[in-house]
């Protein structure tokens, strides 16, 4: 009796903060919506001034504005030492070889190279492609340009010609398209001025950081603080050195690694990502009479094996696999009906392949998938939270709604006729039913038997109308 009033205690617990945090998020929106809906106002305005009147004058293109990117301003040190060197010619060879290298790190974490200004290299991250995790990205990029550095010098840190000083900052970035590839926008913005200024006051060979980047990847590396610097309008802001990973997400045999908790960690920001584009999917490409199988089903399993997951104790990797195959269980619901947990487990192969994730989360995610197909017979704990979130209305208050949405999902495929005759099969199923972890059954097996009671005298009153 002690365990279970544990549980549940832990479990109200765990529902109350969402809430909180839920209702910081709406107001946070909320207030976001309103500057936003005030910047793309101006920024409208703006665009519609195009001075066409000379004969030839391409008219400006619209400016695009990128609510979170990373502006990477990477220096490189070294000139003033270059004068009468005897390897002046090999030292110049080297730092071809450097700004090369920076380029090709700057490809391989998706981060856009925006121009060259002599020797002073301006990359943006979350612009090819805008998403959470670019604070993080432009840090792991920067960590490897000076490592790029190093190694090109012969890999001896004390004794390197060049280096490169960083400074990176997060926030809004106004760019206007340019058609050119190899430029492909013009920035514009306090953003930009302040990168530069972080980049300049950076002490050679470090990477210096604004706040607002701060924030974003405190959790993961460790941080120190570099001075404060005057922003116009906005007075005195911190700024900060990044000197490595934090300790736990170290790779305990190869310094200055991130190991596999450090991807963990990562991984469960950027399912954030993941799960936009795959509900945007879901949302052209699920058909139309999908009454229950659809995306709130969908966002209720993703909650559902967190809250549970949690609560029986699971650890980082097992609740970002839970919700990883929570999201894609039903997207195969896009290709087929009958064989809907097969394809969804193909298109989270396929997906998540493209993200890189590891082929062992890979497998178990098509795994939990698959053990959703009933009649459901799971194996394992990850297994037995993904089955009583999937079938968690069974024991909501609000199993009539739901289960009034699958009656007409089914009716439209020909699957049942009548109500009666889905009343009785509700109640076959309900009956043999069982939740199988603690957490369930603590909180769904009282409400699922009063379903059982209702449903029992339903049929008891059509029977004798009869």
């Amino acid at each position: 009796m002690e365990n279970i009033e544990l549980y549940i205690k832990r479990i109200f617990k765990l529902a109350n903060r969402n809430k909180e945090l839920n209702q910081q998020m709406n107001e946070i929106v909320a207030r976001y919506n309103f500057i936003q809906n005030q910047n793309d106002k101006y920024l409208n305005l703006l665009s519609n001034f195009t001075f066409e009147e000379e004969e030839g004058v391409k008219p400006r293109k619209k400016i695009h504005r990128f609510n979170r990117a990373s502006l990477l301003y990477a220096s490189i040190e070294g000139f003033g030492n270059l004068s009468d060197n005897s390897k002046a010619m090999p030292l110049m060879d080297k730092l071809d070889e450097l700004q090369l290298a920076m380029d090709i790190i700057s490809k391989k974490y998706n981060i856009l190279k925006i121009k060259t200004v002599g020797d002073i290299h301006i990359y943006g991250a979350g612009m090819l492609e805008e998403n959470r995790t670019n604070p993080i990205e432009v840090i792991l990029a920067a960590f490897e340009m000076q490592q790029a550095a190093i190694s090109i010098n012969g890999g001896d840190n004390n004794t390197a010609f060049w280096e490169v000083s960083i400074g990176i900052h997060t926030g809004p970035v106004l760019a206007e398209p340019t058609g050119r590839k190899s430029a492909p926008y013009r920035l514009a913005g306090d953003a930009v001025n302040f990168t530069s200024r972080l980049s300049k006051a950076s002490a050679t060979g470090k990477i210096n950081i604004s706040a607002m980047t701060y924030e974003l990847v405190k959790e993961f590396f460790v941080c120190a603080p570099s001075g404060r610097m005057p922003v116009k309008y906005k007075g005195l802001m911190d700024t900060f050195y990044v000197t490595g990973f934090l300790p736990n997400f170290e790779d305990a045999g190869n310094k200055g690694q991130k190991n596999r908790d450090f991807d963990i960690k990562y991984s469960l920001i950027q399912f954030l990502d993941i799960q936009e584009d795959v509900l945007d999917m879901m949302e052209k490409s699920l058909p139309e009479n999908l009454f229950y199988h659809n995306i709130k089903h969908t966002i209720d399993v993703i909650t559902g094996v967190e809250l549970i997951g949690w609560a029986e104790g699971l650890c980082e990797q097992d609740i970002l696999t839970l919700k990883l195959a929570a999201l894609f269980h039903d997207s195969g619901h896009m290709v087929n009906y009958e064989e809907h947990e097969f394809h969804g487990a193909v298109i989270a192969k396929n997906m998540l392949d493209k993200y890189n994730y590891p082929e062992d989360i890979i497998d178990t995610v098509c795994r939990l998938i698959m053990s959703t197909k009933m009649p459901s017979d799971p194996k394992d704990l990850l297994e037995k939270v993904i089955c009583d979130s999937d079938l968690d209305y069974l024991g909501r208050t609000d199993f009539i709604p739901v289960s009034n949405m699958l009656y007409q999902e089914l009716k439209d495929r020909g699957m049942v006729v009548s109500f009666s005759e889905w009343n009785k099969k509700q109640l076959s199923f309900i009956t043999k039913h069982q939740y199988y972890t603690d957490t369930a059954q603590n909180l769904r097996e009282v409400n699922k038997v009063m379903q059982i009671e209702r449903l029992q005298r339903l049929l008891a009153i059509e029977s004798n109308v009869e």
